[in-house]
């Protein structure tokens, strides 16, 4: 008996689903949707990402949040829409860190003396944004109560408040990455221009 490769068991798992007419993400990949026609249809997925840390306390307020930037444009990721049944969380947890374009801490009572996940995630991330030009953002810290920040991260990063105006706090994350977005667009195109040969 042959070894499937990850590879083939991903297409297996893909074509199963498709062929029961369920829509099938595959995260940084893009969208296969069942189609009469030819079997299935395929979306690449374009837009940005954006990975939400949050305690289970808070899973509500992360939904809505989820929701919000996903109607904004955003690709975001959360553990309750994105993990799968068997899936190593863990190790998705940290290829969704490392592979987000923005990574949204969302602090509360709850979380910030909390042990456990989002301590971990917090300091992956932190780990992943030395790798990150000093001056492009990756960590863009979200409060969602009155609470204290860890004082490393009030240190080094400006924070947003989603509380008491939860909508004027959204808007500016989405307008913070929005605008960071072009900037990194501008210095892409800039640094393509300065290595032309003229």
């Amino acid at each position: 008996m042959s070894e499937i490769s990850a590879v083939q068991q991903l297409a297996q798992i893909v074509v199963r689903g498709l062929a029961e007419g369920k829509t099938i993400e595959i995260d940084g990949l893009g969208i296969f949707y069942p189609d009469p026609a030819c079997g299935f249809s395929f979306e690449p997925r374009t837009a940005p990402q954006v990975f939400l840390a949050y305690v289970k306390e808070d899973e509500a307020l992360a939904v809505q949040l989820y929701d919000t930037l996903e109607s904004a444009g955003f690709s975001p990721w959360i553990d309750v829409r994105k993990l799968m049944p068997g899936q190593n969380w863990p190790r998705a947890i940290e290829t969704a860190i490392e592979t987000s374009d923005f990574f949204l801490p969302c602090f509360s009572r709850n979380s910030v003396s909390k042990w456990g996940g989002f301590q971990a995630e917090i300091r992956y991330a932190l780990d992943c944004a030395r790798r990150v030009p000093l001056d492009e953002i990756f960590i863009v810290p979200l409060r969602l109560d009155d609470c204290r920040v860890p004082r490393r991260i009030q240190r080094e990063l400006q924070y947003v408040d989603l509380f008491p105006d939860w909508t004027a706090g959204v808007r500016q994350a989405v307008f913070t990455m929005q605008r960071e977005l072009q900037r990194r667009a501008r210095a892409h195109t800039c640094g393509k221009l300065l290595n032309l040969d003229i």
